[in-house]
């Protein structure tokens, strides 16, 4: 690394994890100073009892709470619309998010929206927003996983779906990072194993992406007279996390998947997720996420589900850009790679992880989706608009380089 760049890791100021960590929520609702919370959900998670259960947790601790589970899967703008709505003006001073990833985007973005107000767009970045700017961390935010996948109680970003644009944008601000994420594997258990596949390989993608993510300089303090390089991408604090998370998604997805109540996996998983969530968030991602972005979009798809279907594509193409971390992935996921030249290790990557989706079920090509061949070159342009995904790639990619890839994944030939 040069010496003239340094790079930053930002986490939650607590994470607690381990079984039995949802009983803490009350002490840190009222350790951030609220008396009154908003627990933001879905439908699910009040009819399987989990919320139910929090929300006499925290009346326990004397917080008054109030619930709204109308959080939809992929969220759309409205969603976050009509939450603020139900929000503002009731005096709320902490956001639980409870939930997988959507709620917790849902919470996350609410707690900032009732500090600086205005409409989710104003914070999207431009061309699709305003790209404004929080001035500070809001309302004190929790963010309660039920799945191990999406991140989202560590990470800076939500993901909000504009249906009628057929697109799916973010907003990424370090202030809108959980104040503390309470992990307990205990409330994943119950998970169906389609959502548990899905969104153990959305952690899967983020280690891995996170792990092959190339460095790059960035400006900081931009109206600053003293701008320097600042150090984004991959790390030795996020190698050390996401090659943990690897090794882990490797020898318990695929028994989470196939027996929920089988603790060690879910607690396995459960930091898998956690890792990987602390590690992307920091480092940045690559093409496989640019590249979901628009599948999304258009075809509606889980974002779990699209992110596994390509992630071996694109392990294939990089795997020329950092041979000697994609030949490790494959020895991670359990390959046996003794004997082999360093290009032909970093081949079975790929081949691992296309092995472990087929084997808890994610779907082989996009063609299950409805997209077809004509489908590729629009894909394939509304990725290469991504350039803050894109940039950190280990291998740069142009146009035709992503058709290709959209070719493959939509006939589902490695």
């Amino acid at each position: 690394m040069q010496n003239e760049t340094v790079w930053s890791f930002c986490i939650p100021q607590v994470i607690k994890f381990g079984e039995g960590a949802v009983e803490e929520v009350g002490y840190e609702v009222k350790r951030l100073g609220g008396s009154k919370a908003l627990l933001v959900t879905d439908a699910g998670i009040v009819e399987a009892g989990i919320s139910e259960k929090v929300e006499r947790l925290l009346k326990d601790s004397q917080v008054e709470v109030k619930v709204w589970d109308k959080v939809e899967p992929e969220p759309s703008i409205e969603v976050y619309r009509k939450c603020y709505d139900y929000a503002k003006d009731k005096g709320f001073e902490v956001i639980v998010g409870l939930g997988g990833g959507s709620a917790m985007d849902v919470g996350k973005a609410v707690g900032m929206f009732l500090e600086y107000r205005g409409d989710p767009l104003d914070y999207v970045a431009p061309p699709t927003g305003k790209g404004k700017k929080y001035a500070g961390p809001g309302i004190p935010k929790i963010a309660v996983p039920t799945t191990s996948g999406t991140g989202s109680e560590v990470s800076p970003t939500v993901v909000i779906s504009l249906p009628e644009k057929k697109l799916k944008v973010g907003i990424s601000d370090n202030h809108q990072r959980p104040q503390v994420a309470i992990v307990d594997p205990l409330l994943t258990v119950d998970m169906p194993p389609g959502v548990t596949a899905a969104s153990g390989m959305d952690a899967l993608c983020h280690a891995i992406e996170c792990y092959t993510t190339r460095g790059y300089a960035r400006k900081s303090r931009p109206s600053s007279p003293a701008e320097r390089p600042v150090y984004n991408g991959a790390t030795p604090l996020t190698d050390i996390c996401v090659i943990e998370a690897i090794e882990l998604a490797g020898k318990y997805l695929r028994r989470a998947v196939n027996n929920g109540y089988d603790i060690e996996a879910r607690k396995g998983m459960s930091l898998a997720s956690l890792l990987a969530g602390i590690a992307f968030s920091n480092a940045g991602l690559t093409a496989v996420h640019a590249m979901a972005y628009p599948v999304g979009g258009r075809f509606h798809t889980a974002h779990g589900v699209t992110n596994a279907l390509l992630l071996p594509y694109v392990m294939q193409f990089n795997a020329a850009g950092d041979a000697p971390k994609f030949a490790h992935i494959a020895e991670l996921l359990g390959e046996d790679i003794e004997g082999l030249s360093l290009k032909e290790a970093a081949k079975k990557a790929a081949l691992a992880a296309r092995e472990l989706a087929l084997d808890i079920g994610i779907p082989k090509s996009l063609k299950e989706f409805g997209c077809r061949e004509e489908d590729a070159p629009h894909l394939a342009e509304e990725t290469l608009k991504i350039q803050r995904i894109l940039v950190g790639n280990p291998r740069r990619v142009t146009l035709e380089d992503l058709e290709k890839m959209f070719d493959k994944a939509i006939q589902g030939e490695l």
